[in-house]
């Protein structure tokens, strides 16, 4: 089985990885099949599980590997690339948020932010939330995929792969986080888990978008693995972190980040 995958297309493995990333979203929001409620403090340890995860990708699998090859790539400075793309990552979701209705998760309606429309639905709101999130992901797992098929000798497919794994992991909190709250509104089983794996939708789209820009465009590669892991961190910081902590379970979101970032950085070291 493995040995078919390292054959495929890099195209191909990268639509397998995004979907797999898609199905854990799928199997988080999967969970208002068995209850109505989850445990605040085990949401606000998944929550900061998840952002441990994102926190070490974006180093690990992005940024490091952007520098290193920045550092090959031309008479600039090596860091010039990474901090290029790692800025415009950060703006480009900053820009994205001030501008795509949404709502956060256990937020009232009155907190939606972005442009919004005259009819809101709480739902529609919610996903978006969640989806916006989901984008630098998918582009995360593209490009890194990308990065293997362009030969780069930063990159390698056990890494790509190990990311991949990390990124669904911590999507099992995020299909929580629309399905739950939605269930708790009245939503019926089937909505709630409708609405909630909806939100993962949109990882093989900016997978897809990741891998063919850097295999098509190779010297933007460090500037894609600098992106992705700038709009990772300004979601972990702008939502996953203080999400975690609004509720008071300050101490055991912040272990459950360093356990994250542990494991995501094991293995990414350990497989890459």
């Amino acid at each position: 089985m493995v040995d078919f995958f390292l054959e495929l297309d890099p195209l191909v493995q990268t639509l397998i990885a995004s979907l797999f990333t898609w199905g854990m979203t799928a199997l988080g929001a999967a969970i208002v099949f068995t209850t109505r409620t989850v445990n605040q403090k085990f949401m606000d340890a998944m929550l900061g599980f998840a952002g441990g995860v994102m926190i070490a990708a974006s180093f690990w699998s992005l940024l490091s590997p952007a520098l290193e090859i920045g550092a090959g790539g031309s008479s600039a400075p090596a860091w010039l690339p990474a901090a290029i793309g790692f800025m415009l990552g950060g703006i480009f979701l900053s820009s994205l948020d001030k501008i795509l209705p949404h709502l956060h998760p256990n937020a009232p309606m009155h907190e939606a932010e972005g442009i919004q429309p005259k009819k809101r639905k709480r739902s529609t709101l919610l996903v978006l939330a969640i989806t916006m999130h989901n984008i630098p992901e998918g582009l995360a797992v593209g490009v890194a995929f990308g990065a293997v098929a362009s030969g780069s000798s930063q990159a390698s497919l056990a890494g790509a792969i190990a990311l991949a794994i990390g990124m669904g992991v911590q999507n099992l909190p995020e299909g929580m986080a629309v399905s739950m709250p939605l269930r708790r509104d009245g939503y019926s089983r089937r909505k709630s888990f409708l609405y909630g794996q909806f939100s993962g939708m949109v990882e093989p789209v900016a997978a897809v978008i990741g891998v063919l820009l850097v295999t098509l465009v190779e010297p933007i590669m460090p500037y894609a693995l600098s992106f992705a892991a700038g709009a990772m961190i300004f979601v972990v910081t702008e939502e996953v972190i203080p999400g975690s902590q609004e509720e008071g379970n300050k101490d055991l979101a912040s272990m459950s980040l360093m356990i994250g970032f542990t494991i995501m950085m094991i293995l990414d070291v350990a497989l890459g």
